[in-house]
């Protein structure tokens, strides 16, 4: 990603030592402490929806560095989805939508660093989904989706895309 791309992120929400942080993560990775960059995009993301479409690409270009991941970001951004992916959370539509959104995003990335742990987070979200104590059916669409995504190899098969992105006709 070059200088330009990396100028389009919306960080403008935050303050100006915060905003020069995530700029410099952006930059140069190995020059800030990486945890306290994930927990920042963590705690913001949980708090901001819009912004929790921008977190998935900011977090996947800061692990891009010479095109060699950074390590330093798969635990903190696995601990966000984990987050998400507990039974008081999976309640909310808004955070079941972020724990999708971000799997799309970044899932097949961390699997590749740390399958373990993916493995054990689809083990929270396949309870969740098969132990609906107050799921909205929104939310167990999207956990339903995430699974059979992960499942095909982090691709939408035309089956899973016709069935869970075309609009029902009577």
């Amino acid at each position: 990603m070059g200088e330009a791309g990396r100028e389009e992120y919306k960080i403008q929400s935050f303050d100006a030592e915060t905003q020069q942080l995530l700029k410099t993560a952006l930059k140069d990775p190995g020059a800030v402490d990486l945890e306290k960059v994930a927990n920042v995009i963590v705690d913001h993301s949980l708090q901001d929806r819009v912004f929790s479409k921008e977190a998935g690409r900011m977090c996947y270009a800061i692990i891009q560095v010479n095109n060699m991941p950074m390590m330093a970001l798969v635990n903190p951004v696995y601990d966000c989805l984990f987050r998400l992916a507990q039974p008081d959370s999976l309640s909310k539509e808004d955070e079941v939508d972020c724990l999708v959104l971000q799997l799309h995003r970044v899932g097949e990335q961390l699997e590749k660093m740390n399958g373990q742990r993916m493995d054990e987070l689809f083990v929270l979200i396949r309870d969740g989904f098969l132990l609906p104590t107050g799921l909205s059916s929104l939310a167990q669409l999207l956990l339903l989706e995430i699974i059979e995504f992960r499942a095909a190899g982090w691709k939408t098969t035309p089956a899973a895309h016709k069935y869970y992105y075309s609009e029902v006709s009577d």
